[in-house]
Formats: structure tokens, sequence, C-alpha cells
């Protein structure tokens, strides 16, 4: 066999290794994942390295930087593959900052955080919002809102639960009820009187299908066996709310939310009713980023929220979804990549997988 032959066969043996298109699109999403090491200049890189891509006949693929190393290659300079990841450092200062704003009687200033974290306030609230979905002011908020949908629950009076969340005033509660509850606190430790939610339920290939929407979005996308234990579920999450049975308007968005069941990979572009602690939301806007077609695992999602030892919490979190598909947690499965359990029943899950990998193929 000659040298070039000899060339051509590395070199396709590299291109054909799904890693080297991660390496050519300098995927961060694979850092950690693996490494690979460049023969020519014996550094080794990890996959989002912003240096110019070497051949691929030069190229060879680690499962850590520790086999690399022992291979005889040395971290490059400029991606450090031999130091955590940029998103993991960002994972892990966004994760304090978190702390400190659990952790403080008020919610603290954009340049206050900005100084806990020695960055400037800009770089903060980039950084703060590619980790978490949502902006340090928008987490405090979230924050405080689960603290007082937990005090309504259990304080004598709303008054009492206002102060117990951390509200300065009840002005300023008053001011932001409506964006926290979606509705009056005294509505809600009423269990949603006041509220008007439009339902119906349908049949879909994987059973009967619910999908509830209130005045700000969709709420509730419930699938099952038993239409009449989906309704009863929605009247025991809101059980004096005005539940009203859908019109013909609204039996079409209930046909695009089947034809998503039918089809997950398309996508739903519909306004969406979230209500949950500020952990719950950042899994929610974490998992609405997951491409369809693909799966990570539970601690992959702590990780990208900032809270790599909460994976339990995150798979909490995900039971706590009431939006089926359109938040996708069924894209979520175990380490070793077997699925876990599912609130609409594991099968579906497989089932829903299954299509999006069709779907991605096609």
């Amino acid at each position: 066999m000659n040298m070039s032959t000899r060339q051509e066969m590395l070199a396709a043996a590299t291109v054909a290794d799904p890693r080297w298109a991660a390496v050519v699109a300098r995927d961060a999403r694979a850092d950690g994942s693996f490494f690979y090491s460049v023969k020519t200049t014996g550094v080794y890189c990890r996959p989002s390295c912003a240096a110019r891509p070497a051949r691929p006949q030069n190229v060879a693929f680690h499962a850590s930087a520790g086999d690399a190393e022992r291979a005889g290659f040395r971290p490059c300079r400029r991606c450090k593959p031999d130091q955590p990841a940029p998103a993991q450092r960002q994972a892990e200062l966004v994760s304090r900052l978190c702390r400190h704003i659990e952790a403080a009687e008020q919610p603290p200033t954009l340049d206050e955080l900005a100084q806990v974290a020695g960055l400037s306030p800009h770089h903060l609230h980039r950084v703060f919002k590619a980790v978490t979905g949502l902006t340090p002011r928008a987490w405090a908020a979230a924050h405080r809102a689960g603290r007082m949908r937990s005090a309504l629950g259990g304080s004598p009076s709303v008054t009492a639960a206002i102060y117990e969340a951390g509200y300065g005033s009840q002005g300023r509660f008053y001011e932001e009820a409506d964006q926290v509850l979606g509705m009056t606190p005294g509505d809600w430790r009423a269990g949603g009187a006041n509220t008007t939610i439009r339902f119906a339920v349908g049949q879909c290939t994987l059973g009967a299908i619910l999908v509830a929407q209130s005045d700000r979005g969709i709420c509730a996308i419930s699938l099952g066996d038993d239409p009449d234990a989906l309704v009863r579920e929605l009247q025991d999450r809101f059980p004096r709310a005005r539940l009203i049975g859908g019109d013909r308007g609204f039996e079409r968005l209930v046909a695009q939310v089947v034809g998503l069941v039918e089809q997950p990979g398309r996508g739903l572009d519909l306004p969406l009713d979230l209500r949950g602690t500020a952990f719950q939301q950042r899994v929610w806007q974490a998992l609405r980023e997951i491409p369809p077609g693909r799966t990570v695992s539970y601690a992959e999602i702590a990780e990208r929220i900032g809270a790599p030892t909460s994976s339990r919490a995150v798979a909490q979190a995900c039971g706590a979804n009431t939006v089926a598909i359109a938040i996708p947690c069924h894209r979520v499965v175990r380490r070793d990549g077997s699925l876990s359990g599912y609130r609409w029943g594991v099968e579906r899950k497989r089932e829903l997988l299954q299509r999006e990998a069709v779907h991605e193929a096609d």
C-alpha cells in the first residue's frame, strides 16, 4: 500500500466518524464527550476549538484528555482542553449567582451581580441568559414567584404570604401578581376561582389527548387511555376555575397539537402558560432547546442550567411538566441512554422518540 492510498484511507475513516462533524462544526455541545489530537502539531483539542480544522488524515479521537496525553499529545493553548470547558465554567458561575439571588432579601441589581461575578453587566447578562434561558431579573422574579406560590398555600393570609416570599411591600407584589400567578392571589388560594380555561379532548394515535388553554396560552397537553381521567386531572389542578368546552375554533387548535403528536419534529408555535418554580422554568427552557431526534441525559440538563449535582431535581421538574411534547421532556433519558419514567407512560415516550428519529431521517 503506497503512502497516498494510506492517507486517503485514514482521511476516509475520520470523515466517516460522527465525531468529525462535531469538530468541523466546532460544536460546544460535544465538549467533554471526546477530544481529538492532531499528529502534525502534537496537540489535542476539545471539539469546539476555534483553530483551523486539521486535515482528517492527521486526526485521532480520544475518550478523555488523559488518553490523549498518554498517547503523547499536549493540550492546545487555544482551547485549553485540560481545563474545565467554557460552558462548564459559565454554568458554575451562573449557579453561584443563582444561589446569591436566592439568599438575597431583595433581588440584586444587574450591577451588583456583575460585581460578584467580576464581569461587565452586559457580558454577565448575556452569559446568564445563555445558561438559564432567563435574564437575571426574570430568574429572580421566577424564584420569588415560586416562593409566593408556596407561601400562599401555607400562610394564614395573603399579606403574610407576600412578606414571607420576600416582597418589601404589598403594592410591589400586586403590581406583579398577574405575571407571578396568572391570577389574583385570592383566586390562587381559592383553587383558580374566576379563571377561565377552555379545553377539549380528542383522539390521536397515542390514545386520548386533552388540550387546555388559559388567557395566557396552552396550560395543559395531556395524554392517556381514559378521556374522563384527563378531564378529572385538569379539574384537580384548577378545582374552582371555569372550565369551558372548546368551540369549533378551539378544536382547530387541538388539531394542531394532534399534528405535533403525529409528527413531533414539527414544533408548536403557540404561546404557553407555564407555571412553576424558578428551577422548573430553567429546566423547561433547556428542554425546549433540545433538537428533535436527539436525546440528552438528566445530568446533561443539570449541567446546562448550572446545577450539575441536581440530576434528580431535573427528573422531578420533567415529571412536573404538564405540557406534553411542546415541552419535550420525552427527549431526556438516563445517562446510559435507557428510558426512564414519563408522566404519560414510557411506551408513549418510546414511540415519540421513534417518530422523531424517522422524521429526522427523512
